[in-house]
C-alpha cells in the first residue's frame, strides 16, 4: 500500500474542523454523538482522509459504547495498531495504515468471530452506501 503524507496545513485544509482534530491530533468525538454510532446503512466505511476502505457494514454491530464498533477490518493490512498510554490506561490505538490517520482504538472484548471491538470515531470515516 502506497502511503500518503501530507503537511498539517494541507490535511487541515482538506478536513473540518472535528475531523482534523480526531484524525491529524488524535482526539476523540463525545459518546453517542458521532453521525454513524448508530447506522445500519449497508455499505463500506472509508477513511475520512484517504478514502481507504476500512470496515464493511457487515462487520459493525452494536458493542454500546457509544462509537461504531466493528469485529474486523476489510483487510488487516489497511489498520496500524500503536500502543497508547495516554488517559492513564494502557490501550491499543488503530490508525490507518496509508496516512496515518487516527480512527480511534481496539479491544479484545468483541463478538465472535474474532473477538475483537474496533472502536471508531465516526468523524475519521466515511460510509458510501452499497447500491444492490
Amino acid at each position: 500500500m502506497d502511503k500518503l503524507e501530507k503537511p498539517l496545513e494541507e490535511w487541515r485544509e482538506a478536513l473540518s474542523a472535528e475531523q482534523f482534530e480526531i484524525c491529524r491530533l488524535g482526539g476523540t468525538e463525545r459518546a453517542f454523538t458521532g453521525e454513524y454510532y448508530a447506522t445500519k446503512t449497508p455499505g463500506v466505511y472509508l477513511c475520512a482522509c484517504c478514502a481507504t476502505p476500512l470496515f464493511d457494514s457487515e462487520a459493525k454491530y452494536d458493542s454500546g459504547c457509544g462509537w461504531p464498533s466493528y469485529f474486523q477490518p476489510v483487510d488487516e493490512q489497511v489498520i496500524a495498531e500503536k500502543e497508547d498510554f495516554s488517559h492513564g490506561m494502557q490501550r491499543i490505538e488503530v490508525r490507518c495504515a496509508r496516512c496515518d490517520a487516527h480512527l480511534g482504538h481496539v479491544f479484545p472484548d468483541g463478538p465472535r468471530p474474532t473477538g475483537l471491538r474496533y472502536c471508531i470515531n465516526s468523524a475519521s470515516l466515511k460510509l458510501v452506501p452499497r447500491t444492490e
